[in-house]
């Protein structure tokens, strides 16, 4: 019989990546998913520890895999399984903690997997695919756990990536998302001694993806904005239908007090002028963010700041994160930490002007053409048997808006790319038809 195998991800998309590595290299050697309560012979949890949060959440994991699997190995591995491996293995069932995701391939090997993949030939249950590009940061923000435990800046080869997404289009993943621990830094590892005119850079990576033939898109995850240059906008508006008009801006602030602080690299003047060139060279991008709201010392003047910001930024989505103190981190020992109910206030507050900007920017899609990735396809109730069959669509835009459409006799299906025209909107969604192209 076939060893059984479950496995858990919290956390980032690279988490999500790394997980289904591990699991595709364990079926090459005979292990299968389990199946609804089937008792796995191997669990694998791969863990986040960004947030306390994120260290709670991996602990219940743990936890519960231990109690519904009692006879399996569990295996956990991850940024909390790199922070804390002492107290990760003191729980229940764990019999291995992997403490550095550059050990993956020895794990594997240690299950009996010879031929241990580079990269993945499909991505179970999604119908977009995410391939990691790169390992860790060298930033030291004030607030970040993150560069202690993946601190090994490391760019994948790039034909390596090129072969892994040629693999996931053709394998029917109509949507790819680069990321990576710090996605703009692709490259700078093999930059150093170089000069300038031979560095390789995220547009290169970016640019020969592009040219790839079949019927995909691709979307980059998370980007610093001084990592929005002129060479990747250029790419941007050379293959608008391959490179989503999408950009998430990490701001964390809209205080450049707050992010003197934060130890950032840059102010708020930069991150609008990088906004403008996109707005600029592109139709209508769509610019998200992340806000960590109740950094130590933030008065109300600075969290106004951060309104302003936003509000000038025209972002169409907010992440917004009450502040976290992660042990370890400078921020952490900083005086002035807030209290809980008024980061949850200033959180309601900036999720308030939000849901304001993203109706603004979702209105302001109304009448323009769109591509969206179906991602639910589901038969409506008709009222009589004469009547017309009709189906519900709903999907992700190229703008990243959820979109939604209702279609009579539609040959369209979960998975697709199907091209719409915007009808109206509101802060939730975008209603479309389909333009039949």
């Amino acid at each position: 019989m076939p060893a059984k195998l479950r496995v858990t991800t919290l956390g980032c998309k690279v988490n999500q990546y790394e997980t289904e590595l591990v699991r595709q290299g364990l079926q090459r050697v005979g292990f299968e998913d389990c199946e609804g309560n089937e008792q796995a012979d191997v669990c694998i949890v791969n863990t986040c520890t960004v947030t306390n949060q994120g260290d709670v959440k991996s602990r219940q994991v743990i936890r519960r895999m231990a109690r519904d699997n009692p006879d399996a190995r569990i295996v956990v591995m991850g940024c909390y399984a790199t922070r804390a491996p002492d107290e990760v293995a003191t729980l229940p069932g764990v019999a291995e903690v992997v403490t550095d995701k550059r050990e993956l391939p020895d794990l594997m090997s240690r299950f009996g997997v010879v031929d241990v993949p580079t990269g993945l030939d499909g991505f179970s249950g999604r119908h977009r695919a995410y391939v990691k590009v790169q390992d860790g940061c060298l930033l030291r923000c004030s607030y970040c756990i993150i560069p202690h435990v993946r601190p090994e800046l490391t760019s994948r080869p790039l034909e390596h990536i090129v072969d892994e997404v040629a693999r996931l289009t053709q394998a029917g993943h109509r949507e790819v998302v680069l990321t990576g621990i710090h996605l703009g830094h692709y490259g700078v590892d093999w930059n150093r001694n170089k000069p300038r005119e031979q560095w390789t850079r995220l547009s290169d990576l970016v640019r020969r993806l592009c040219e790839l033939p079949g019927e995909f898109r691709i979307r980059l995850s998370s980007i610093e904005a001084t990592e929005v240059t002129r060479s990747l906008i250029a790419v941007m508006t050379e293959y608008p239908h391959r490179l989503v008009p999408h950009v998430h801006l990490c701001l964390q602030s809209g205080s450049d007090s707050v992010l003197r602080r934060m130890r950032r690299r840059w102010g708020t003047r930069m991150f609008l002028d990088r906004c403008r060139m996109l707005n600029e060279a592109l139709r209508q991008p769509a610019i998200t963010t992340d806000i960590i709201v109740g950094f130590p010392g933030e008065s109300e003047s600075e969290f106004e700041q951060t309104l302003q910001t936003c509000r000038a930024a025209g972002f169409s989505k907010i992440h917004a994160f009450p502040f976290s103190a992660r042990r370890g981190t400078p921020a952490a020992e900083m005086p002035d930490q807030l209290a809980g109910d008024l980061k949850n206030e200033r959180v309601h507050r900036l999720g308030e002007l939000e849901t304001e900007l993203r109706r603004d920017y979702f209105q302001s899609l109304v009448g323009q053409s769109l591509e969206v990735l179906v991602e639910s396809d589901r038969q409506l109730t008709t009222l009589n048997s004469g009547a017309a069959s009709q189906r519900l669509l709903r999907g992700t835009t190229c703008r990243y808006a959820p979109a939604e459409w209702v279609s009579e006799h539609s040959t369209h299906t979960a998975g697709d790319l199907v091209n719409v025209v915007a009808t109206s909107a509101d802060d939730q969604r975008v209603l479309v038809k389909s333009t039949g192209v």
